[in-house]
């Protein structure tokens, strides 16, 4: 695992020069959906300070066993409100955020814990149905009214674009929400500082990284593929 995590941070520099920004602004998260806590904890000692982690279930199951000095784990997947309680005390940011009433959910559980939640955005560059996020559209609408509520903090944006075979197409959304997250960083909004872009994956985080992403979410690339149940 050390050789894998060691040609994946060469690909992140040699990717983010191409780019001609500095590899250090870019974060590796090591997605652990369905993988054994000791195998996480492998990743860790490798240097792997940044878990996504998409199931509050699974999450709560692992969280005990984690090696977790220094590292920061954040919440990635699909969050219904009835399970922010399970997870608000166990992340540093949830990337997932897509509707108000998320938002009031995750700002009325920290103010009662006496917290401040960081929160990506969701956005759905691709228009799917199957899945989560915000229309570009109504972004800047959410986010307003999102910046009102207490004890959490908009720090950025994150996708999930559809799968593509055709790479001009993938990038295509890629540079959609690299202007939708220049765009938003222009903007005053209260309680926020637009500062990440998490988007990429295992298949194509590396144009992601010359979209300007400084997340990438890798899970298969990392752990290969998921043979853990």
């Amino acid at each position: 695992m050390g050789q894998r995590i060691r040609e994946i941070r060469q690909s992140i520099a040699q990717a983010a020069a191409e780019a001609g920004r500095s590899p250090q602004e870019i974060q590796l998260m090591a997605v652990t959906k369905t993988v054994p806590a000791q195998v996480v904890n492998m990743a860790i000692a490798q240097g792997i300070t940044l878990l996504g982690e998409n199931r509050a279930q699974e999450l709560c199951a692992k969280y005990d066993d984690y090696h977790k000095e220094g590292c920061a784990i954040h919440f990635i997947g699909g969050l219904q409100t009835n399970k922010v309680r399970q997870i608000i005390d166990k992340v540093q940011m949830i990337e997932s955020v897509d509707s108000l009433h998320l938002a009031k959910e995750i700002s009325r559980l920290c103010v009662r814990d006496g917290r401040t939640m960081d929160i990506l955005l969701e956005v759905n560059i691709g228009g799917e149905e199957s899945k989560g996020g915000v229309a570009p559209e109504k972004l800047e609408e959410l986010a307003l009214e999102i910046s009102q509520l207490p004890a959490i903090s908009i720090q950025g944006l994150m996708t999930i674009p559809p799968i593509c075979q055709d790479q001009h197409r993938l990038e295509e959304y890629f540079a959609q929400m690299r202007e939708i997250f220049i765009d938003m960083k222009a903007k005053s909004i209260d309680n926020g500082n637009m500062r990440f872009l998490s988007m990429g994956m295992s298949g194509d985080y590396l144009t992601a990284i010359r979209y300007g992403a400084n997340i990438v979410r890798l899970g298969t690339a990392l752990f290969g593929a998921r043979v853990y149940h």
